[in-house]
């Protein structure tokens, strides 16, 4: 069995990051694209922010692994 090393880790941990980083993108995106409309839904853009929120979660989660590993 082999064990990862610090660096392997930290790539991994990182590639998560960048994976959220691009979803949350998406979902500002989103919320740009539903404020365009003549009549943007309210619910629609509370569902977003609630997504990034939940985002921001894991990327703190993520950045205390980091933490974790030095």
């Amino acid at each position: 069995m082999t064990t990862l090393s610090k660096e392997d880790k930290t790539s991994i941990i990182n590639q998560h990051k960048r994976n959220l980083e691009y979803s949350k993108y998406n979902i500002q995106l989103s919320i740009i694209e539903e404020n365009s409309l003549t009549s943007p839904s309210t619910s629609i853009i509370n569902g977003f922010n609630a997504q990034i929120a939940e985002f921001d979660s894991k990327l703190a989660a993520l950045d205390q692994e980091l933490a974790s590993l030095e």
